[in-house]
């Protein structure tokens, strides 16, 4: 393996002038710095309004607390979520609306502690279900039996410590 010498290094058409091993490590320290400049600048909010603590978000307003999100309003600690407003502590949802603690729902509204619906309205705690309204734990209900029982178990996992909506 044959050793370079650096002492002859010298390309101006590429703006690249080293003649000392000392002077690579230098622009190489300062290539890497500038990258982290520019590392630092992704983690920043790109076309956002009135984002609140939040992380590489980009065109939403009125976030807080959230992490990747894009094109949302009025969230909060959502992250990596796509088109959604009001939804609470959710994660990559995509076109949800007042939706809480759940998990990678698409097109849904009102649903609670629930995963992996599709086009879903007023769950709770169901996983998996599509093109389905007031269901609990993937069980129908009628719309006042679905409020009155929601109710109820919002209240019940409120006061024993479990994460709920409130």
């Amino acid at each position: 393996m044959r050793r370079h010498d650096f002492t002859l290094v010298a390309r101006e058409e590429h703006n690249v002038l080293i003649t000392t091993p000392a002077q690579f490590e230098s622009q190489l320290r300062a290539l890497i710095e500038r990258d982290a400049s520019r590392e630092d600048a992704l983690r920043r909010n790109i076309a956002c309004v009135a984002c609140e603590r939040c992380d590489r978000c980009s065109e939403s307003s009125f976030l807080r607390d959230c992490v990747g999100v894009a094109s949302s309003t009025y969230c909060v600690r959502c992250t990596s979520c796509v088109d959604c407003s009001h939804c609470i502590d959710c994660t990559d949802c995509n076109r949800c609306s007042h939706c809480e603690f759940s998990e990678r729902c698409v097109q849904s509204a009102y649903v609670i502690r629930s995963v992996g619906l599709i086009g879903c309205t007023y769950c709770f705690g169901c996983v998996g279900l599509t093109k389905k309204d007031f269901h609990i734990l993937n069980e129908p209900y009628d719309r006042q039996t679905y409020f009155d029982t929601v109710a109820e178990l919002q209240r019940i996992l409120a006061t024993s410590g479990h994460r709920s909506s409130r």
